[in-house]
């Protein structure tokens, strides 16, 4: 799990400044990430304690990236903020449940990751295959 989140966040710091040139899809997809971004601060706070900030950072540096116009931004920013809302509402406390939570947001995230991955931009990022990763939905035993 621990590298499908380093993946989301490698591809999260280095994407392009494309956001204008994105299709309406992609939009959607990078909207739909900065919701799995947010659940997953939700969601990390909850088993870290409050002042965890890795998620919230990550989204951060995603629209410094980004560049995204000011509905686009709105939009992100909207979505991080009712992904981290959602996350505190359903796992206000961390426990199994959260942490297979957190183990499947990250498998969205990556398939989100994955599907602008395959954009065509001059990023320079070769994109990863899942099956090299590994990764399944239920979270390491502890």
């Amino acid at each position: 799990m621990r590298l499908t989140l380093f993946a989301l966040a490698a591809f999260a710091a280095a994407m392009p400044a494309v956001a204008q040139d994105r299709s309406v899809a992609q939009r959607e997809a990078l909207v739909g990430l900065t919701r799995v971004l947010g659940e997953s601060q939700a969601l990390s706070q909850a088993c870290e304690g409050p002042s965890e900030r890795r998620w919230r950072d990550r989204m951060e540096r995603l629209v410094d990236a980004e560049q995204p116009d000011e509905d686009l931004a709105a939009r992100m920013t909207a979505s991080f903020n009712a992904g981290l809302a959602e996350g505190r509402r359903i796992y206000p406390a961390c426990g199994e449940g959260a942490r297979r939570a957190l183990a499947l947001a990250a498998v969205r995230g990556r398939d989100l990751a994955d599907a602008l991955s395959h954009v065509k931009y001059r990023t320079g990022i070769m994109p990863v295959e899942p099956e090299a990763e590994q990764v399944t939905a239920e979270p390491s035993p502890r």
